[in-house]
């Protein structure tokens, strides 16, 4: 793919920067290759370095133990405290060191109470000098750290927990990894500020000297010439610094030798049930469904409150979201970890820097056996040794799925699996996941929005809107008696409709024996697109059912079907759906018929109470 280039005004201002910068580096190098190089056995000049090398050193140790847990803990803290500790920690930032120095002095000075009991060695001695290097520099690790904390895919956790890693194991197996290229630059940058101090260590430690005193000393009492030396060994540091800061990554672990694979046994069917009651943001989700069958799918649209169901039902909202139970056990004071369930993300939760292998296998309880054989039964067999970036979008989702499996879950988890795939692997992948449900009692919660893959994967149907339940049953109950047009309508069922008793549906459907409604209420009609028949004249067929009168406004070619629009002279918008195309064109007027026995009516329930102000 072709580089997109900069705007020229762009390319004129940055090489105006780069030769501000580069100039007087240029310089000093041409002055070095053609000078004398004085100032190399200048008394004291390798015990300065060594002594900027290692305060520098032991401030970025120090920093990694403390820095980096305090900017995690930043990246992902809310409220007022947070904000408050993001400003102290930024403070040094923007304190001149020499006022950095004096600040030092009024809490570890000679006199203070801290320099009492430490027999006042925190000034003046190798101590000082890390204190001022650790004070000045560690605002830079925690400020990186905390960016590349926050940039760490919130899901990588969430997969993790239901992997069976506790709250340590994930921040050291999968946050510190996900952020390293982040935390290495902090601490390079930290590491170079605090090989570079001058003014707060001067004020704290002017013994012994670092580089920058001791180039200070010499700049004022020697030629400029016998600064040469400490110059050239002060870039040659920085260069060296930043160059390990840009190595890349070691290359990945082989696998090793393959184990053998071994099926998983059929399983006894979990059921899932819940009552939850939960606010996240300004969102508020109030959802119940009792435990029964073992195959759940969640229906709604985008932001109706489904993904924050199935992490409710991972517990990853905690104990406060209100209930889960799997079967007869009450999983609500039961941490994520120790649930034993397997959960797919909608993104995948794939980790960087992991091979397919390392993938499957990182499950506390994964069994490698078992992880081998869900990779080849899911056609990933040649591709262990992969990285992520180098899989395709099925492959990644097969991955995915080959890592919640290979812990033996009770419940699997699935948040819109198949969502960003092309059609014909979303397909595929669904049949295989219809086969596994089959063949070894797979339990599952299945989150989407494709009315179709629910009926396919589930056989009980909630359906969600706006945090709170419209319906839920049986996939055939409810498909076949949505409860509400709205609820039809999520569901992709066409030709449904309200009306009013008794003077709508004889008008619509004046023969069909189910059209007696009962009660005055609204009723619900509908009759399926397979079911109808268009005729181009007002005659058509005498046995059957007349929908109504009408006018084609379009004629949709899906290549294996042809969808046919009829808008009805009471205004309705009815669609058809057959095998070849017919012989009209829009704008034609129609006929629209059926089967009397292709009608259904039944009562609309009333409409649901909605969600709790948000």
């Amino acid at each position: 793919m072709r580089a997109r280039r900069a705007p020229r005004p762009f390319i004129w201002l940055g090489a105006l920067l780069i030769l501000y910068l580069g100039y007087p580096v240029v310089a000093f190098i041409v002055r070095v290759i053609t000078g004398t190089n004085e100032g190399w056995n200048g008394t004291g000049l390798w015990s300065a370095v060594r002594v900027s090398v290692e305060g520098a050193t032991i401030a970025v140790l120090i920093a990694m133990v403390t820095a980096v847990p305090l900017a995690y803990i930043l990246a992902h803290g809310r409220g007022w405290l947070s904000s408050v500790v993001g400003v102290i920690v930024q403070l040094p930032l923007a304190v001149p060191p020499l006022i950095s120095g004096i600040l030092l002095i009024y809490i570890i000075g000679p006199y203070t109470f801290l320099g009492r009991i430490s027999g006042q060695r925190l000034t003046e001695t190798m101590y000082g000098v890390v204190i001022a290097q650790l004070f000045v520099a560690s605002p830079f690790l925690v400020v990186v750290a905390r960016s590349a904390f926050s940039a760490v895919d919130p899901a990588l956790g969430d997969v993790a927990a239901t992997l069976g890693h506790g709250p340590l194991a994930r921040f050291l197996r999968v946050d510190v990894p996900a952020a390293s290229d982040g935390l290495r630059t902090g601490a390079i940058l930290m590491w170079l500020r605090a090989f570079g101090e001058y003014g707060t260590i001067v004020i704290i430690a002017y013994h012994p000297y670092s580089l920058p005193v001791y180039v200070d000393n010499l700049f004022s009492s020697a030629p400029l010439s016998q600064a040469e030396a400490p110059t050239l060994i002060a870039f040659g540091i920085a260069v060296l610094a930043i160059t390990i800061g840009r190595l890349p990554r070691p290359p990945r672990l082989r696998r090793g030798r393959k184990p053998t694979p071994v099926g998983p046994m059929s399983t006894t069917p979990i059921s899932v049930g819940f009552d939850i009651s939960a606010k996240v943001g300004s969102f508020r989700l109030q959802v119940a469904h009792p435990a029964r069958g073992h195959r759940l799918a969640i229906v709604g649209p985008s932001g109706s409150g489904k993904s924050v169901t199935l992490r409710a039902v991972a517990g990853l909202l905690g104990r406060s979201a209100g209930t889960v139970t799997y079967d007869d056990a009450d999983m609500t004071r039961i941490a994520t970890e120790k649930r034993r369930i397997g959960y797919v993300p909608q993104g995948f939760g794939l980790l960087p820097g992991r091979t397919v292998w390392q993938q499957a296998t990182f499950g506390v309880h994964a069994d490698r056996e078992r992880a081998a054989w869900w990779l080849q039964t899911l056609g990933l067999d040649g591709l262990y040794d992969r990285l992520p970036e180098e899989l395709s979008g099925g492959q990644r989702q097969r991955v995915s799925l080959a890592r919640a499996l290979a812990v033996d879950p009770g419940v699997v988890l699935l948040d819109e699996p198949f969502s960003a795939l092309d059609a014909p692997v979303r397909a595929e992948l669904r049949r295989q996941l219809r086969r596994l449900q089959n063949d070894v009692n797979l339990s599952t919660v299945l989150v989407t929005h494709d009315p179709e893959e629910a009926a396919m994967l589930a056989d009980e149907i909630i359906v969600l809107n706006d945090g709170h339940v419209l319906q839920a049953g049986s996939c055939r109950e409810v498909y076949q008696r949505p409860a509400t047009v709205q609820i039809g309508r999520l569901l992709g069922i066409d030709n449904l409709f309200d009306c009013h008793p008794p003077g709508d549906i004889p008008a619509l459907v004046p023969t069909a024996p189910s059209a007696r409604a009962p009660g005055g209420g609204p009723v619900l009609w509908h009759v399926p697109p397979e079911a109808l028949r268009i005729h181009p004249t007002i005659s058509g067929n005498g046995s059957a059912v007349n929908i109504g009168e009408g006018k084609v406004t379009d004629i949709i070619d899906l290549g294996r079907s042809v969808e046919v629009v009829v808008r009805l002279t009471n205004g309705t918008e009815i669609r058809a759906r057959m095998l070849d195309l017919p012989a009209l064109a829009v704008g034609s007027p129609c006929l629209v018929q059926t089967d009397a026995d292709a009608v259904s009516t039944w009562t609309q329930s009333p409409t649901p109470e909605p969600a709790a102000a948000r």
